[in-house]
Protein backbone atom coordinates (compact mmCIF):
# COMPACT_ATOMS: atom_id res chain seq x y z
CA UNK A 1 0.00 0.00 0.00
CA UNK A 2 1.14 3.95 -0.80
CA UNK A 3 1.06 5.75 2.00
CA UNK A 4 0.12 9.54 2.42
CA UNK A 5 3.60 10.29 2.89
CA UNK A 6 4.72 8.85 -0.03
CA UNK A 7 1.97 10.14 -2.16
CA UNK A 8 2.64 13.52 -1.05
CA UNK A 9 6.58 12.99 -1.61
CA UNK A 10 5.80 11.88 -5.22
CA UNK A 11 3.24 14.61 -6.43
CA UNK A 12 4.84 17.18 -4.81
CA UNK A 13 7.86 15.86 -7.10
CA UNK A 14 5.56 15.36 -9.69
CA UNK A 15 4.70 19.39 -9.36
CA UNK A 16 8.10 20.92 -8.64
CA UNK A 17 9.19 18.99 -12.06
CA UNK A 18 5.86 19.87 -14.03
CA UNK A 19 6.78 23.42 -12.55
CA UNK A 20 10.32 23.62 -13.85
CA UNK A 21 9.18 22.26 -17.05
CA UNK A 22 6.86 25.06 -17.70
CA UNK A 23 8.69 27.96 -16.76
CA UNK A 24 11.87 26.89 -18.85
CA UNK A 25 9.57 26.92 -21.74
CA UNK A 26 8.32 30.20 -21.11
CA UNK A 27 11.13 32.39 -20.32
CA UNK A 28 13.60 31.12 -23.02
CA UNK A 29 13.58 33.37 -26.57
CA UNK A 30 11.48 31.15 -28.54
CA UNK A 31 8.34 32.77 -30.32
CA UNK A 32 6.31 29.76 -28.66
CA UNK A 33 7.20 30.93 -24.99
CA UNK A 34 5.39 33.09 -23.13
CA UNK A 35 7.89 35.97 -22.65
CA UNK A 36 9.26 36.17 -26.31
CA UNK A 37 6.82 39.25 -26.71
CA UNK A 38 8.07 40.83 -23.63
CA UNK A 39 11.64 40.21 -24.77
CA UNK A 40 10.83 41.39 -28.18
CA UNK A 41 8.87 44.41 -27.24
CA UNK A 42 9.48 45.69 -23.89
CA UNK A 43 6.11 46.32 -22.07
CA UNK A 44 7.80 48.02 -19.07
CA UNK A 45 7.16 52.04 -19.82
CA UNK A 46 10.95 53.57 -19.29
CA UNK A 47 11.76 56.74 -18.40
CA UNK A 48 14.77 58.62 -18.63
CA UNK A 49 15.08 61.21 -15.51
CA UNK A 50 18.09 63.85 -16.19
CA UNK A 51 19.07 65.95 -13.31
CA UNK A 52 22.13 68.66 -14.44
CA UNK A 53 25.10 70.43 -12.13
CA UNK A 54 24.66 74.07 -12.94
CA UNK A 55 27.53 75.95 -12.34
CA UNK A 56 26.85 78.94 -9.98
CA UNK A 57 30.04 80.65 -9.97
CA UNK A 58 31.86 80.11 -13.28
CA UNK A 59 34.47 83.03 -12.98
CA UNK A 60 35.44 82.58 -9.26
CA UNK A 61 36.11 78.58 -11.01
CA UNK A 62 38.68 80.21 -13.53
CA UNK A 63 40.49 82.35 -10.36
CA UNK A 64 41.05 78.77 -8.64
CA UNK A 65 38.25 78.88 -6.38
CA UNK A 66 36.11 76.01 -5.61
CA UNK A 67 32.92 75.18 -8.10
CA UNK A 68 29.67 75.32 -6.39
CA UNK A 69 27.02 73.67 -8.15
CA UNK A 70 23.00 73.72 -8.10
CA UNK A 71 21.17 70.24 -8.85
CA UNK A 72 18.38 71.05 -11.59
CA UNK A 73 15.85 68.60 -12.66
CA UNK A 74 14.16 65.90 -13.30
CA UNK A 75 13.77 66.74 -17.08
CA UNK A 76 11.83 63.68 -17.76
CA UNK A 77 11.93 61.79 -20.92
CA UNK A 78 10.11 58.44 -21.96
CA UNK A 79 12.35 55.83 -23.33
CA UNK A 80 10.75 53.77 -26.02
CA UNK A 81 13.05 50.19 -26.98
CA UNK A 82 11.78 48.03 -30.20
CA UNK A 83 14.21 44.93 -31.28
CA UNK A 84 14.47 44.34 -35.18
CA UNK A 85 16.95 42.89 -37.41
CA UNK A 86 16.07 39.26 -34.99
CA UNK A 87 18.13 36.48 -36.50
CA UNK A 88 17.98 33.18 -34.92
CA UNK A 89 21.17 31.14 -35.58
CA UNK A 90 22.40 27.77 -35.97
CA UNK A 91 24.61 27.72 -32.59
CA UNK A 92 21.36 28.20 -30.10
CA UNK A 93 21.88 32.27 -30.39
CA UNK A 94 19.37 34.90 -31.55
CA UNK A 95 21.01 38.42 -32.82
CA UNK A 96 19.06 41.68 -32.46
CA UNK A 97 19.74 45.48 -32.66
CA UNK A 98 17.60 47.35 -29.88
CA UNK A 99 16.59 51.04 -30.99
CA UNK A 100 15.82 53.71 -28.57
CA UNK A 101 14.03 56.79 -29.18
CA UNK A 102 13.56 59.33 -26.55
CA UNK A 103 10.30 61.67 -25.76
CA UNK A 104 9.99 64.79 -23.28
CA UNK A 105 7.46 64.29 -20.95
CA UNK A 106 6.89 68.08 -19.21
CA UNK A 107 4.42 66.66 -16.85
CA UNK A 108 6.53 64.62 -15.03
CA UNK A 109 9.50 67.34 -15.42
CA UNK A 110 10.24 70.08 -13.25
CA UNK A 111 11.24 72.50 -16.02
CA UNK A 112 11.37 72.76 -20.06
CA UNK A 113 13.86 72.29 -22.51
CA UNK A 114 14.70 75.60 -22.75
CA UNK A 115 15.97 75.96 -19.64
CA UNK A 116 19.24 77.53 -19.71
CA UNK A 117 21.86 75.53 -17.60
CA UNK A 118 25.75 76.63 -17.13
CA UNK A 119 27.83 73.94 -17.55
CA UNK A 120 31.45 73.14 -18.44
CA UNK A 121 32.55 73.50 -22.37
CA UNK A 122 33.22 69.93 -22.41
CA UNK A 123 34.71 70.11 -26.49
CA UNK A 124 37.59 73.17 -24.99
CA UNK A 125 38.49 71.87 -21.31
CA UNK A 126 38.45 68.12 -23.22
CA UNK A 127 40.50 69.51 -26.03
CA UNK A 128 42.76 71.84 -23.65
CA UNK A 129 43.41 68.08 -21.27
CA UNK A 130 44.32 66.03 -24.75
CA UNK A 131 47.16 68.58 -25.43
CA UNK A 132 48.58 68.87 -22.07
CA UNK A 133 51.63 67.04 -23.37
CA UNK A 134 51.86 68.31 -26.41
CA UNK A 135 54.28 71.44 -27.55
CA UNK A 136 53.65 74.82 -26.75
CA UNK A 137 53.22 76.00 -29.84
CA UNK A 138 50.61 73.92 -30.55
CA UNK A 139 48.65 74.90 -27.53
CA UNK A 140 49.77 78.31 -28.26
CA UNK A 141 47.65 77.94 -31.46
CA UNK A 142 44.57 76.51 -29.96
CA UNK A 143 44.40 79.36 -27.67
CA UNK A 144 44.20 81.24 -30.80
CA UNK A 145 41.53 79.73 -31.82
CA UNK A 146 39.28 78.97 -28.90
CA UNK A 147 39.66 82.88 -29.11
CA UNK A 148 39.13 83.19 -32.56
CA UNK A 149 35.78 81.65 -32.59
CA UNK A 150 34.58 82.70 -29.25
CA UNK A 151 34.92 79.78 -27.11
CA UNK A 152 34.87 79.59 -23.22
CA UNK A 153 35.49 77.10 -20.08
CA UNK A 154 32.12 77.41 -19.60
CA UNK A 155 28.75 77.68 -21.42
CA UNK A 156 25.30 78.73 -21.21
CA UNK A 157 23.24 76.49 -22.93
CA UNK A 158 19.48 75.23 -23.45
CA UNK A 159 18.61 71.33 -21.55
CA UNK A 160 17.65 70.31 -25.24
CA UNK A 161 21.32 71.63 -26.57
CA UNK A 162 22.73 69.89 -24.17
CA UNK A 163 21.09 66.78 -24.55
CA UNK A 164 20.70 66.29 -28.32
CA UNK A 165 23.57 68.76 -29.91
CA UNK A 166 24.16 72.11 -30.66
CA UNK A 167 26.17 73.29 -33.68
CA UNK A 168 30.04 74.27 -32.71
CA UNK A 169 32.68 75.51 -34.93
CA UNK A 170 34.99 74.40 -32.67
CA UNK A 171 33.75 70.53 -34.13
CA UNK A 172 34.38 71.92 -37.69
CA UNK A 173 37.53 73.21 -36.63
CA UNK A 174 38.86 70.03 -34.73
CA UNK A 175 37.85 67.59 -37.99
CA UNK A 176 39.63 70.26 -40.24
CA UNK A 177 42.86 69.55 -38.93
CA UNK A 178 42.62 66.89 -36.09
CA UNK A 179 40.29 64.28 -38.17
CA UNK A 180 40.56 61.91 -35.86
CA UNK A 181 40.03 63.25 -32.14
CA UNK A 182 36.33 63.05 -32.17
CA UNK A 183 33.80 60.42 -33.16
CA UNK A 184 31.09 63.11 -34.28
CA UNK A 185 31.05 65.08 -37.18
CA UNK A 186 28.09 67.39 -36.66
CA UNK A 187 26.02 68.53 -33.53
CA UNK A 188 27.47 67.63 -30.40
CA UNK A 189 25.36 66.59 -27.17
CA UNK A 190 25.64 64.19 -24.25
CA UNK A 191 22.78 61.98 -25.37
CA UNK A 192 22.94 62.68 -29.31
CA UNK A 193 24.54 58.77 -29.91
CA UNK A 194 21.54 57.88 -27.96
CA UNK A 195 18.43 58.67 -29.41
CA UNK A 196 16.73 57.00 -32.23
CA UNK A 197 19.49 54.90 -32.40
CA UNK A 198 20.66 51.29 -31.86
CA UNK A 199 23.08 49.75 -28.90
CA UNK A 200 25.19 47.30 -30.60
CA UNK A 201 24.77 44.42 -32.13
CA UNK A 202 23.66 41.55 -29.54
CA UNK A 203 24.23 38.44 -30.12
CA UNK A 204 22.92 35.92 -26.96
CA UNK A 205 21.84 32.64 -26.47
CA UNK A 206 18.22 31.12 -26.10
CA UNK A 207 18.37 28.54 -23.93
CA UNK A 208 16.08 26.36 -26.48
CA UNK A 209 19.09 23.72 -26.95
CA UNK A 210 21.90 24.55 -24.01
CA UNK A 211 19.13 26.31 -20.80
CA UNK A 212 22.46 26.86 -18.60
CA UNK A 213 23.24 29.68 -20.65
CA UNK A 214 20.00 31.37 -21.83
CA UNK A 215 20.42 34.95 -22.25
CA UNK A 216 24.06 35.24 -21.94
CA UNK A 217 25.88 38.04 -24.05
CA UNK A 218 27.88 35.13 -26.90
CA UNK A 219 28.99 38.41 -28.74
CA UNK A 220 28.70 41.71 -29.16
CA UNK A 221 29.19 44.05 -32.47
CA UNK A 222 30.61 40.21 -33.34
CA UNK A 223 33.46 40.56 -30.30
CA UNK A 224 33.40 38.68 -27.75
CA UNK A 225 35.55 40.74 -25.32
CA UNK A 226 36.22 44.24 -26.16
CA UNK A 227 39.73 46.23 -25.98
CA UNK A 228 38.93 49.48 -24.23
CA UNK A 229 40.94 48.29 -20.93
CA UNK A 230 44.13 47.29 -19.52
CA UNK A 231 43.41 43.83 -18.70
CA UNK A 232 41.83 40.81 -19.84
CA UNK A 233 39.01 40.49 -16.94
CA UNK A 234 38.16 44.08 -18.14
CA UNK A 235 37.45 43.59 -21.32
CA UNK A 236 35.66 40.08 -20.65
CA UNK A 237 31.87 40.41 -21.85
CA UNK A 238 30.06 39.12 -19.10
CA UNK A 239 26.49 38.01 -18.39
CA UNK A 240 23.79 38.95 -19.89
CA UNK A 241 22.44 42.21 -22.36
CA UNK A 242 20.82 43.42 -18.95
CA UNK A 243 17.25 42.82 -19.71
CA UNK A 244 16.56 39.45 -18.66
CA UNK A 245 18.28 36.75 -16.22
CA UNK A 246 18.05 33.05 -15.63
CA UNK A 247 15.36 31.65 -13.84
CA UNK A 248 15.42 29.93 -10.52
CA UNK A 249 17.80 32.65 -8.56
CA UNK A 250 19.39 32.20 -4.93
CA UNK A 251 20.06 35.03 -2.34
CA UNK A 252 23.80 33.61 -3.53
CA UNK A 253 22.86 34.52 -7.27
CA UNK A 254 24.58 37.57 -9.05
CA UNK A 255 23.35 40.17 -11.70
CA UNK A 256 26.11 39.99 -14.63
CA UNK A 257 25.25 42.18 -17.61
CA UNK A 258 27.40 44.41 -20.80
CA UNK A 259 26.62 47.92 -20.78
CA UNK A 260 27.71 49.61 -24.10
CA UNK A 261 27.21 52.64 -22.69
CA UNK A 262 30.06 51.79 -19.57
CA UNK A 263 32.00 50.18 -22.34
CA UNK A 264 31.96 47.42 -19.41
CA UNK A 265 30.79 44.54 -17.69
CA UNK A 266 28.84 45.20 -14.50
CA UNK A 267 27.79 42.92 -11.46
CA UNK A 268 24.95 43.68 -9.11
CA UNK A 269 24.58 41.46 -5.53
CA UNK A 270 21.51 40.17 -3.85
CA UNK A 271 20.46 42.45 -1.12
CA UNK A 272 17.09 41.36 0.51
CA UNK A 273 13.51 39.80 -0.81
CA UNK A 274 10.96 41.53 -0.99
CA UNK A 275 7.58 42.05 -3.13
CA UNK A 276 5.97 43.73 -6.19
CA UNK A 277 2.46 44.02 -6.27
CA UNK A 278 2.20 40.73 -4.87
CA UNK A 279 4.97 39.30 -6.98
CA UNK A 280 8.18 38.41 -4.89
CA UNK A 281 11.36 39.78 -5.59
CA UNK A 282 14.71 39.58 -4.91
CA UNK A 283 16.42 43.33 -4.64
CA UNK A 284 19.93 43.46 -6.22
CA UNK A 285 22.31 46.50 -5.60
CA UNK A 286 25.77 47.39 -6.96
CA UNK A 287 28.51 46.23 -4.54
CA UNK A 288 30.51 49.24 -2.78
CA UNK A 289 33.48 47.85 -5.66
CA UNK A 290 31.85 48.68 -8.59
CA UNK A 291 33.15 51.88 -9.12
CA UNK A 292 36.41 51.24 -6.86
CA UNK A 293 39.83 52.06 -7.83
CA UNK A 294 42.61 49.55 -8.52
CA UNK A 295 44.28 49.98 -5.08
CA UNK A 296 40.88 49.70 -3.33
CA UNK A 297 39.40 46.71 -5.57
CA UNK A 298 42.57 45.30 -7.06
CA UNK A 299 40.08 43.68 -10.02
CA UNK A 300 39.60 47.31 -11.06
CA UNK A 301 43.30 47.92 -11.87
CA UNK A 302 42.12 47.43 -15.54
CA UNK A 303 40.42 50.28 -15.91
CA UNK A 304 43.03 52.75 -14.71
CA UNK A 305 44.49 55.33 -14.58
CA UNK A 306 42.50 56.13 -11.39
CA UNK A 307 41.95 59.17 -9.79
CA UNK A 308 40.08 58.38 -6.50
CA UNK A 309 37.88 55.86 -5.43
CA UNK A 310 34.50 55.56 -6.61
CA UNK A 311 34.88 56.66 -10.39
CA UNK A 312 35.72 55.28 -13.51
CA UNK A 313 37.64 56.52 -15.70
CA UNK A 314 35.84 56.20 -19.14
CA UNK A 315 37.88 58.56 -21.39
CA UNK A 316 39.40 55.19 -23.09
CA UNK A 317 35.60 54.42 -24.99
CA UNK A 318 34.61 57.82 -25.24
CA UNK A 319 37.45 59.69 -27.35
CA UNK A 320 40.11 60.31 -24.44
CA UNK A 321 38.23 62.79 -23.06
CA UNK A 322 38.66 62.97 -19.31
CA UNK A 323 35.37 61.52 -18.37
CA UNK A 324 34.00 59.69 -15.45
CA UNK A 325 31.58 57.72 -14.40
CA UNK A 326 29.93 57.09 -10.73
CA UNK A 327 27.27 56.83 -8.60
CA UNK A 328 25.36 60.36 -8.45
CA UNK A 329 26.77 63.21 -5.85
CA UNK A 330 30.18 60.83 -5.67
CA UNK A 331 27.87 58.45 -3.01
CA UNK A 332 29.89 55.24 -2.22
CA UNK A 333 32.96 57.47 -3.35
CA UNK A 334 36.02 58.60 -1.48
CA UNK A 335 34.82 61.94 0.59
CA UNK A 336 37.04 63.96 -1.01
CA UNK A 337 35.24 63.89 -4.40
CA UNK A 338 31.90 65.37 -2.88
CA UNK A 339 33.59 67.94 -0.51
CA UNK A 340 35.62 68.97 -3.31
CA UNK A 341 32.54 70.54 -5.02
CA UNK A 342 29.79 72.67 -3.40
CA UNK A 343 26.43 71.36 -3.77
CA UNK A 344 26.79 67.90 -3.50
CA UNK A 345 24.65 65.67 -0.93
CA UNK A 346 25.56 61.99 -1.61
CA UNK A 347 22.55 60.25 0.16
CA UNK A 348 22.19 56.21 -0.05
CA UNK A 349 17.99 56.44 -0.44
CA UNK A 350 18.14 58.95 -3.72
CA UNK A 351 21.51 57.86 -5.27
CA UNK A 352 21.76 54.62 -5.22
CA UNK A 353 20.48 51.95 -7.42
CA UNK A 354 18.28 48.86 -7.68
CA UNK A 355 17.11 45.97 -9.54
CA UNK A 356 13.66 43.93 -8.10
CA UNK A 357 13.85 40.56 -9.96
CA UNK A 358 10.80 37.78 -9.97
CA UNK A 359 13.85 34.78 -8.99
CA UNK A 360 11.80 32.22 -10.55
CA UNK A 361 11.81 33.94 -14.00
CA UNK A 362 14.54 35.88 -13.54
CA UNK A 363 11.80 38.52 -15.65
CA UNK A 364 12.43 42.20 -13.53
CA UNK A 365 9.87 43.51 -12.20
CA UNK A 366 10.97 47.14 -11.02
CA UNK A 367 14.36 48.53 -11.51
CA UNK A 368 16.27 52.31 -10.71
CA UNK A 369 19.92 52.89 -12.31
CA UNK A 370 21.58 56.01 -11.62
CA UNK A 371 24.60 57.16 -12.58
CA UNK A 372 26.75 60.16 -12.89
CA UNK A 373 28.80 61.69 -15.78
CA UNK A 374 31.66 64.35 -14.43
CA UNK A 375 34.68 65.88 -16.24
CA UNK A 376 38.05 66.16 -15.06
CA UNK A 377 39.51 69.98 -15.67
CA UNK A 378 42.61 72.16 -14.14
CA UNK A 379 44.30 74.68 -15.62
CA UNK A 380 46.92 73.81 -18.72
CA UNK A 381 49.77 75.87 -18.79
CA UNK A 382 49.65 77.60 -22.55
CA UNK A 383 46.02 76.94 -22.99
CA UNK A 384 45.06 80.50 -21.62
CA UNK A 385 41.08 79.20 -21.57
CA UNK A 386 42.11 77.01 -18.75
CA UNK A 387 43.14 80.19 -16.19
CA UNK A 388 43.99 79.40 -12.55
CA UNK A 389 41.11 76.17 -12.76
CA UNK A 390 42.52 73.74 -9.77
CA UNK A 391 42.24 70.11 -10.82
CA UNK A 392 39.23 68.64 -9.69
CA UNK A 393 36.45 65.95 -11.07
CA UNK A 394 33.59 68.67 -11.82
CA UNK A 395 30.04 66.49 -12.47
CA UNK A 396 28.04 67.79 -15.33
CA UNK A 397 24.74 65.53 -14.99
CA UNK A 398 23.23 62.55 -13.73
CA UNK A 399 20.26 60.37 -14.26
CA UNK A 400 18.23 57.57 -13.85
CA UNK A 401 16.50 54.40 -15.99
CA UNK A 402 13.27 53.73 -14.00
CA UNK A 403 10.62 51.46 -15.13
CA UNK A 404 8.15 48.86 -13.61
CA UNK A 405 5.72 46.25 -14.69
CA UNK A 406 2.43 47.12 -14.71
CA UNK A 407 -1.49 47.18 -16.48
CA UNK A 408 -2.41 43.74 -18.99
CA UNK A 409 1.60 42.60 -19.35
CA UNK A 410 1.81 42.57 -14.95
CA UNK A 411 -1.67 40.90 -14.82
CA UNK A 412 -0.81 38.12 -17.67
CA UNK A 413 2.61 37.01 -16.07
CA UNK A 414 1.10 37.13 -12.35
CA UNK A 415 -2.21 35.03 -13.70
CA UNK A 416 0.65 32.34 -15.74
CA UNK A 417 3.65 32.69 -14.10
CA UNK A 418 2.54 33.17 -10.01
CA UNK A 419 -0.79 32.63 -9.67
CA UNK A 420 -1.12 29.19 -11.32
CA UNK A 421 2.40 27.63 -9.71
CA UNK A 422 0.44 28.90 -6.38
CA UNK A 423 -2.98 26.69 -7.43
CA UNK A 424 -0.85 24.16 -8.42
CA UNK A 425 1.17 23.89 -5.25
CA UNK A 426 -1.96 24.34 -2.85
CA UNK A 427 -3.40 21.37 -4.96
CA UNK A 428 -1.06 19.05 -3.73
CA UNK A 429 -2.17 19.37 -0.21
CA UNK A 430 -6.14 19.04 -1.30
CA UNK A 431 -5.16 15.71 -3.14
CA UNK A 432 -3.51 14.55 -0.40
CA UNK A 433 -6.38 15.21 2.04
CA UNK A 434 -8.33 13.54 -0.59
CA UNK A 435 -6.26 10.74 -0.44
CA UNK A 436 -6.29 10.15 3.02
CA UNK A 437 -10.39 10.45 3.06
CA UNK A 438 -10.48 7.73 0.67
CA UNK A 439 -7.88 5.37 2.71
CA UNK A 440 -10.06 6.10 5.47
CA UNK A 441 -13.26 4.76 3.93
CA UNK A 442 -12.77 1.06 3.62
CA UNK A 443 -11.69 1.43 7.36
CA UNK A 444 -14.33 2.36 8.46
CA UNK A 445 -17.06 0.78 6.61
CA UNK A 446 -15.03 -2.08 7.77
CA UNK A 447 -15.65 -1.07 11.47
CA UNK A 448 -19.17 -0.56 10.89
CA UNK A 449 -20.14 -3.87 9.05
CA UNK A 450 -19.21 -5.98 12.08
CA UNK A 451 -22.24 -4.91 13.83
CA UNK A 452 -23.26 -4.34 17.74
CA UNK A 453 -23.93 -8.83 17.72
CA UNK A 454 -20.23 -9.27 16.58
CA UNK A 455 -19.25 -7.57 19.63
CA UNK A 456 -21.40 -8.99 22.28
CA UNK A 457 -20.22 -12.67 21.16
CA UNK A 458 -16.61 -11.81 21.92
CA UNK A 459 -15.52 -13.29 25.45
CA UNK A 460 -15.67 -10.48 28.21
CA UNK A 461 -12.73 -10.00 30.16
CA UNK A 462 -13.63 -6.84 30.30
CA UNK A 463 -16.44 -6.96 31.56
CA UNK A 464 -15.59 -9.21 34.55
CA UNK A 465 -11.96 -8.08 35.61
CA UNK A 466 -12.16 -9.91 38.91
CA UNK A 467 -13.04 -13.15 37.54
CA UNK A 468 -9.97 -15.43 38.10
CA UNK A 469 -9.43 -19.36 36.44
CA UNK A 470 -11.10 -21.53 38.18
CA UNK A 471 -11.44 -25.93 38.96
CA UNK A 472 -14.07 -24.84 35.75
CA UNK A 473 -12.89 -22.83 33.33
CA UNK A 474 -12.44 -23.33 30.11
CA UNK A 475 -8.97 -23.40 29.92
CA UNK A 476 -8.69 -26.21 32.78
CA UNK A 477 -10.83 -28.43 31.29
CA UNK A 478 -8.94 -27.87 28.17
CA UNK A 479 -5.96 -29.08 29.89
CA UNK A 480 -7.72 -32.29 31.66
CA UNK A 481 -9.07 -33.33 28.89
CA UNK A 482 -5.84 -33.05 26.70
CA UNK A 483 -4.38 -35.25 29.77
CA UNK A 484 -6.97 -38.15 29.61
CA UNK A 485 -6.19 -38.42 26.35
CA UNK A 486 -2.66 -38.73 26.45
CA UNK A 487 -3.43 -41.53 29.29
Amino acid sequence: MVTPVAQRREFASCHRSVHVKTVKMNVRIDPSSLSFNMWKEIPVPFYLSIYFFDIVNPDAILLGEKPQVQERGPYVYREFRHKSNITFNDNDTVSFLEYRSFQFQPDKSHGLESDYIVMPNILVLAAAMMMENKPMSLKLIMTLAFSTLGERAFMNRTVGEIMWGYEDPLIHLINKYLPNMFPFKGKFGLFAELNNSDSGLFTVFTGVKDFSRIHLVDKWNGLSKVNFWHSDQCNMINGTSGQMWAPFMTPETSLEFYSPEACRSMTLIYKESGTFEGIPTYRFVAPSTLFANGSVYPPNQGFCPCLDSGIQNISTCRFNAPLFLSHPHFYNADPMLAEAVLGLHPNQEEHSLFLDVHPVTGIPMNCSVKLQLSLYIKAIKGIGQTAKIQPVVLPLVWFEESGAMEGEPLQTFYTQLVLMPSVLHYAQYVLLALGCVLLLIPIIHQIRSQGPGDATSQPGTATQPDLLPGPYTPLLQDSTQRTAHQS
